[in-house]
């Protein structure tokens, strides 16, 4: 299992829309759910800074997400697009793997 994680600086005022739009109701969740793999989606919310979020993405592989990016590479850029204007800023942290306990 692999875990993806985003780091994201909300602008004040477009915190609703980020919070439905990167939820794990949201739009960028429902895409992901189209595919296999995909197990959901975590958000978590900076509790000294109310304005950084951090979306964990899970996926049972890496090279499940890959397919994904390829098969919806044009919905995955429209709804990034789409979406934009909501932060100041946004980066990929990484791709994670659980180890096993």
């Amino acid at each position: 299992m692999i875990q993806v994680v985003w780091e994201f600086i909300v602008k004040e005022a477009t915190l609703d829309r980020f919070l439905q739009a990167y939820g794990p109701d949201g739009a960028w969740s429902r895409l992901f759910q189209e595919y296999p793999g995909f197990m959901g989606t975590t958000l978590l919310r900076d509790v000294e800074n109310p304005r950084r979020f951090l979306t964990i993405d899970v996926w049972e592989t890496v090279s499940h997400r890959q397919r994904m990016l390829t098969d919806a590479k044009a919905r995955y850029s429209e709804l990034d697009d789409a979406l934009a204007n909501l932060t100041e800023s946004e980066d990929e942290i990484g791709i994670f793997e659980t180890l096993p306990t």
